[in-house]
């Protein structure tokens, strides 16, 4: 497994500091982390003193598609993963989220919606609430990544090597890029189309996630390796566009040393829902076992006990509870 799923995109950052690369880049990569802070009041800071002494942490990673091919509205996080790092245990634990999960989006007016339109509505604050609210888990920190700005860090890194699943195009919504099954050298522009897709895949949002992570894994692969450092200063330029996150850089430089040992055990899940029509929109429902297992499972990485679940979501699959059969798929699901 790769360092990156800590903390996405940002430990590249935290790991070219810490190998050592001079005063000169240092001090870049301490600039470029500068430029990617943004705080946030809903977060649950880990103390100087909790990090030093390596506590557990969770982190929110998104991505969001602003401005990739063509778009220019605000995006939604298509990408969701609470990932969990406990030093103590020496694993990661990561949970992705999918895009189509109905949720009740907290800040803002709107009930309920995908989750992955909490950003849109009232943006990381929102997404982070929205997230923490669902599942009874404290968000330390979050890193938001912009997919348009994965395609200016893939060509910074000299490109990505992937092994494509299946031959395929789909240029009515990624453009005009051939895939061939096999090994592929992919530039920034096919890398963000690689990733994106998710119509042609037979795992679908699934399929994407893990084409995601591939392409992540050859950035960091690349991004570490001498032949980067004469392309650094661009390198640099395009995270600090394309990343936010409330991580200090001290915080970074702390958490790529003292937490290098959870990267020997990951753990991964997948918030499991059922697929569903309700009111004329596809929706995955996760049932009240599958949050709250969910939940005991973050929350015991992260050293807290467990807790019932009682919000929008339980309170919906109670009151559909003789209505719709969550292993099935079958009957109808009400929204009240």
């Amino acid at each position: 497994m790769m360092m990156w799923r800590l903390i996405w995109l940002t430990v590249i950052m935290a790991f070219v500091l810490v190998t050592g690369y001079g005063v000169r880049l240092y001090a870049q990569t301490e600039n470029a982390v500068k430029g990617t802070y943004q705080p946030t009041t809903k977060t649950t800071k880990v103390t100087k003193k909790n990090i030093e002494a390596t506590k557990p942490i969770s982190i929110l990673l998104m991505g969001t598609d602003t401005g990739a091919l063509g778009r220019t509205d605000k995006g939604r996080t298509d990408t969701m993963i609470v990932a969990t790092i406990n030093p103590k245990q020496k694993r990661t634990t990561m949970v992705s989220i999918p895009r189509d999960t109905y949720v009740q989006i907290q800040g803002g007016t709107v009930q309920g919606d995908k989750i992955n339109a909490a950003y849109t509505y009232n943006g990381t604050d929102g997404a982070i609430s929205t997230v923490s609210k669902l599942l009874a888990v404290p968000i330390n920190y979050y890193v938001l990544v912009n997919m348009t700005g994965l395609r200016k860090i893939v060509d910074a890194v000299g490109g990505v090597d992937v092994n494509v699943a299946f031959s395929w195009t789909d240029p009515q919504h990624v453009g005009n890029y051939q895939f061939t099954k096999g090994p592929m050298h992919l530039n920034g522009a096919q890398a963000l189309a690689y990733a994106r897709m998710r119509y042609l895949d037979p795992e679908g949002d699934y399929g994407r996630q893990k084409r995601q992570q591939e392409v992540i894994e050859g950035i960091v692969k690349n991004a570490l390796s001498a032949g980067t450092l004469s392309n650094y200063s661009t390198l640099m330029k395009s995270l600090s566009s394309a990343i936010q996150t409330n991580l200090t850089f001290d915080e970074i430089k702390s958490i790529a040393t003292g937490y290098s040992s959870s990267a020997k055990t990951f753990n991964q899940k997948t918030l499991k829902g059922t697929g569903a029509m309700v009111n004329g929109a596809s929706l995955q429902l996760p049932s009240t076992a599958e949050l709250q297992s969910v939940s005991d499972l973050l929350r015991g990485e992260l050293g807290l006990s467990k807790t019932t679940l009682n919000n929008y979501s339980t309170k919906e699959n109670a009151a559909n509870a003789n209505t719709f059969n969550f292993s099935t798929g079958a009957g109808t699901y009400t929204l009240y």
